[in-house]
Formats: C-alpha cells, sequence, structure tokens
C-alpha cells in the first residue's frame, strides 16, 4: 500500500498531518481517490468540517516524518513544526501542500462513508502538483524512479523496488531468432515460448 501523509486544516492554527494507508484511486473520470481514517484520530473531524485534504505521496526522504507523523497525535503537537516540513498554499482547497514531497493531489471531500473501525472519505481530485525537479526535461514525464516514493505493507516500510514491466508488457509482441536467422513474432497472450527464463 502506499504510505501518504494527508495534510488537513483550513488556516495555519489548525493544520495537521496524518499517516494514512488505507487510500488509491477509485475513478478515472471525475478523477476521485479515497482515505480511510478512524473517526478518532484528530484529523478526521478537521476534514469532515472542511471538506478538503491534500495526498502528498512520500519518498526515503520523509520516511521518519511519515512514521512520526502516524504514532503523533495533532492534539499534541504542531506536526510541521515538530518534523520540520513546510506547508504551502494549496491552488483549489484550503488544506496545505507539504512542500517536500513531490506530488501533492489535492482533495475535495464528495461523500463520508461510515465503514466500521475506519470510515472512507471520498473525493474528487481538483489538482495535482509535482515538484519540477522530478519532470524529465527531455520527455516533459514524470520519474517515479527518481523520486524515491515508499510504500507500507504489515507494519514496514519499503522503497517500491525493481520495475517488472509496464502496463501492457505482458501481451506485447517481440521478436526472437528462428533457425534461419530470420525474426519470428512471438506473443506472450498466445503463451508462445518465451525463449527461456531470465529473459
Amino acid at each position: 500500500m502506499p504510505a501518504v501523509l494527508v495534510s488537513c486544516g483550513a488556516s495555519p492554527e489548525e493544520y495537521n498531518l496524518v499517516t494514512v494507508a488505507w487510500t488509491g484511486t477509485v475513478c478515472t473520470n471525475p478523477p476521485m481517490c479515497y482515505i480511510s481514517l478512524r473517526p478518532e484520530r484528530h484529523s478526521y473531524d478537521i476534514i469532515r468540517r472542511t471538506g478538503a485534504f491534500v495526498i502528498n505521496l512520500t519518498t526515503e526522504a520523509l520516511a521518519r516524518a511519515t512514521d512520526w507523523c502516524g504514532v503523533r497525535s495533532g492534539r499534541d503537537f504542531d506536526k510541521f513544526r515538530e518534523t520540520g516540513l513546510t506547508p504551502l498554499p494549496a491552488a483549489e482547497v484550503e488544506a496545505p501542500l507539504v512542500a517536500e514531497s513531490p506530488v501533492n493531489i489535492e482533495c475535495r471531500v464528495r461523500q463520508l462513508l461510515p465503514l466500521g473501525s475506519h470510515d472512507m472519505f471520498l473525493a474528487e481530485v481538483v489538482r495535482v502538483q509535482v515538484d519540477p525537479a522530478y519532470i524529465d526535461p527531455a520527455t516533459g514525464r514524470f520519474d517515479l524512479d527518481r523520486a524515491g516514493l515508499i510504500a507500507y505493507s504489515h507494519g514496514e516500510y519499503f522503497t517500491l523496488g525493481e520495475r517488472l514491466g509496464h502496463f501492457g508488457w505482458s501481451v506485447r509482441k517481440r521478436t526472437r531468432p528462428t533457425a534461419g536467422g530470420r525474426q519470428a513474432g512471438v506473443s506472450d497472450a498466445k503463451g508462445g515460448n518465451s525463449g527461456g527464463r531470465g529473459r
């Protein structure tokens, strides 16, 4: 699961950060996502009242702050000050961005769904901001590898690790040598010979 820092609050006096792993995309058009929080979390009431939050993706450099914000309460600490993170004004919502995050996803709550131990804030994505330092000037694409994003699994944090393939790689056609030296098309989707292990 992703490990993200969710920022919330309508004014600097109430700005808060909460670490969330229950998050993800739920719709492309309109772009929508969700976070799930326990009702007793300090950020829960802030987000319910303001109707907005920002999902800030986290990196290896932010791992310690990410963990700290998940075990300390905003009722007792100013998390931006304690972690040294920088709040920045968002473009579309009142909640602040985390300047040190490579990607900030501004969200406006559309529905609150009580589920049990957690309630889901279903939200529309109203703006995405990306740190220009991670944009490849040659292609204009976001370079995920250089960002060093982290993930969370069973109580532990991990780097994303080695890339295994891209969307659609399992069915793309490729060529392999034949006995006569010509190239023959091979489609993984049709169960063709992949050329053995390690390819």
